[in-house]
C-alpha cells in the first residue's frame, strides 16, 4: 500500500464516501498498481476508520469495476485488459464524435474562448512534461467541448465515463513520443471546429481516440 495516500476529509460527505472518494482516487492515479490486493484491515489502520466504511468502500468499487473480488483471495485492484480498454472506447468513441460535431454545430463567441484557453493550457502541460497535469488538462479540454454541445444528457453520460477514461488517460500519457501527436490533433480538432466543419471534426475526432486506444494497447502488451 502506498505511503502516498491520504484521506481527503470532507465536512459535507459521510464518512463512507470520503473513504469511497480517497480509495477510487488512488485506484486512478495508480498509487494502488492493478492487481494489488486491497486489505480491509490495513486500509483502515491507514485511514484511521473502522473497516464497515472500507468494506462498503470496496463494493462500490467492485460495482464501478475499479475491484474485482478473488475467490479466497478478497479483492484486488482491477487490471487494465484490452477487452476493458476497446470496451470503453467504443462507447467514448461514439459520443465524443457526436459532441464533436454538436460543439461545431453550436460553436459561439464564448466557448471559442473557452477551447482556446483549454488548449493554450494542454500545450502547456505539453511543455512541462508533467504526466498527471497533461491528463488533467487533456480532460478539461475535453469536457468544454462537452459543454459546448449544450445537451445535458450527453454531457451526462460523458461524465459517467470520466474515472474509468482517467485509468486509461494516465496510460497513454506515460508515452512521451505520443505527446506531440496529441497536441497535433487537439489543434486540429479545434481548427476544424472553428471553421465549422462537423465533419471533418468528427473524424479528427476518432482518429484522436483510435490513436490513444492502439497507444495503451502497445503499452499493456509492453508492461505484461
Amino acid at each position: 500500500m502506498s505511503d502516498k495516500l491520504k484521506v481527503n476529509m470532507n465536512e459535507y460527505l459521510p464518512l463512507r464516501d470520503v473513504v469511497f472518494n480517497t480509495l477510487r482516487q488512488a485506484i486512478i492515479t495508480g498509487e494502488f498498481a492493478p492487481g494489488e490486493r486491497l486489505m480491509e484491515i490495513a486500509l483502515a489502520n491507514r485511514l484511521g476508520v473502522s473497516r464497515t466504511p472500507v468494506r462498503e468502500a470496496i463494493r462500490k468499487l467492485e460495482l464501478e469495476g475499479l475491484v474485482v473480488m478473488i475467490p479466497r483471495k478478497g479483492a484486488e485492484v482491477a487490471r487494465i485488459t484490452e477487452k476493458d480498454l476497446r470496451d470503453v472506447l467504443e462507447v467514448r468513441s461514439s459520443l465524443e464524435e457526436l459532441a464533436a460535431e454538436l460543439a461545431t454545430e453550436r460553436m459561439n463567441d464564448e466557448y471559442r474562448e473557452k477551447i482556446e484557453k483549454s488548449l493554450k493550457e494542454f500545450e502547456q502541460a505539453i511543455q512541462r512534461g508533467d504526466n498527471g497535469e497533461i491528463a488533467d488538462s487533456d480532460m478539461e479540454f475535453h469536457d468544454v467541448i462537452f459543454d459546448a454541445t449544450g445537451n445535458a444528457r450527453l454531457i451526462q453520460i460523458l461524465n459517467n465515463l470520466r474515472e474509468q477514461m482517467y485509468r486509461y488517460r494516465l496510460e497513454y500519457v506515460k508515452d512521451t513520443e505520443y505527446h506531440a501527436v496529441l497536441l497535433r490533433e487537439h489543434q486540429e480538432l479545434v481548427a476544424a471546429m472553428f471553421a465549422s466543419k462537423k465533419d471533418e471534426a468528427r473524424k479528427i475526432m476518432k482518429r484522436h481516440i483510435d490513436n490513444q486506444e492502439m497507444t495503451v494497447i502497445r503499452n499493456i502488451k509492453e508492461e505484461n
